[in-house]
């Protein structure tokens, strides 16, 4: 991988990713909507001379194509708002891989686990069945055979699954990307789902790493690929550990089907999760021997350490904007 295109680069995953790449000293082109998130990103990073920004429209092939010049590694981390997921999300996809075709570039989709529907093995490996059965899982499990799709005759692509996942830049589209962000603020928070049950969540930073390392391998291609998180977490012990880094001890109400019916009336994407609550019930667990046998060691940050670390960065963000 000598140089790489993020498409989505100020998002949650495509913040971290393009980090990583900088860190690595890859020659790093950040796709965005916004001019002004992006440079406001870039700054954030430093302003490294190897990150140059393209401003631009995902939904649009031919921008797509215009940003990449050169570029050999396409990380497809763009996303579109939860209750635009039905309508959106392929189109999307479909606009990514069309300038992909025409590139004939790599590409590294970054996805989740909804296609698998409710695990049926401890520990779920890339060769679990996907058997989705809510809408959302229907949808992702299209979009899977979209990008793996004979059509693509000169694009390569691998996907990469990630479980729930936080982090600095972990952001509404994440479970608990808000809830730590209220924390950090001092403010009452909402927690999506049980908060006795442990669940699988992976810190973005090391995801990131663990991206980068799939992208430069040519036989990763054509395949899934798992990111398993640090193990399992409760939601009380998260919120435990945030709390203590924060300085502050407001209220932390969980959210289930009803409450999230209610909010949903006047917030579309809380309505929406009421499908994909089972999955806190009955948490999916990613295994990562095929990455270890293949790639080397998980990066695994410990959740104390990630926790303290995410609401550190979060409140830094927040004193920063004040100034």
């Amino acid at each position: 991988m000598k140089k790489a295109i993020v498409i989505g680069a100020t998002g949650g995953t495509g913040a971290a990713i393009t980090a990583e790449l900088v860190k690595r000293g890859v020659e790093t082109i950040a796709f965005g909507r916004s001019r002004q998130k992006l440079e406001h990103f870039a700054s954030k990073l430093g302003n490294p001379r190897h990150l140059t920004l393209s401003v631009g429209d995902a939904m649009r092939p031919e921008d797509i194509v215009a940003g990449a010049g050169d570029a050999d590694v396409m990380f497809h981390c763009a996303n579109v708002p939860y209750h635009e997921m039905v309508s959106r999300l392929i189109p999307l996809g479909e606009s990514v891989m069309e300038a992909a075709e025409r590139l004939a570039i790599k590409v590294v989709a970054i996805d989740g686990i909804y296609p698998y529907g409710r695990r049926q093995t401890e520990l779920v490996t890339e060769e679990h069945p996907k058997q989705p059965y809510t809408i959302k899982g229907n949808v992702r499990l299209d979009y899977e055979r979209m990008l793996f799709s004979k059509r693509w005759s000169h694009a390569q692509v691998m996907i990469v699954r990630l479980p729930d996942y936080y982090g600095p830049t972990a952001n509404e589209a994440s479970y608990l990307g808000s809830t730590l962000e209220a924390i950090a603020a001092g403010k009452m928070a909402f927690f999506i789902g049980n908060m006795k049950v442990p669940r699988e969540y992976v810190y973005l930073p090391d995801a990131a790493a663990m991206v980068a390392e799939l992208a430069g391998k040519d036989f990763a291609y054509g395949q899934n690929w798992h990111i398993p998180g640090s193990g399992l977490i409760s939601g009380r012990e998260i919120v435990r550990i945030a709390q203590s880094a924060s300085g502050f001890a407001k209220p932390v109400i969980p959210l289930k089907k009803l409450g999230l019916s209610l909010i949903g009336l006047g917030v579309p994407v809380m309505k929406e999760i009421v499908e994909m609550l089972y999955l806190t019930e009955e948490p999916l667990v990613l295994s990562g021997e095929k990455y270890k046998r293949n790639i080397g060691p998980i990066v695994a940050t410990p959740f104390k350490e990630g926790i303290a670390s995410t609401i550190a960065a979060l409140q830094e963000s927040k004193f920063s904007q004040a100034q």
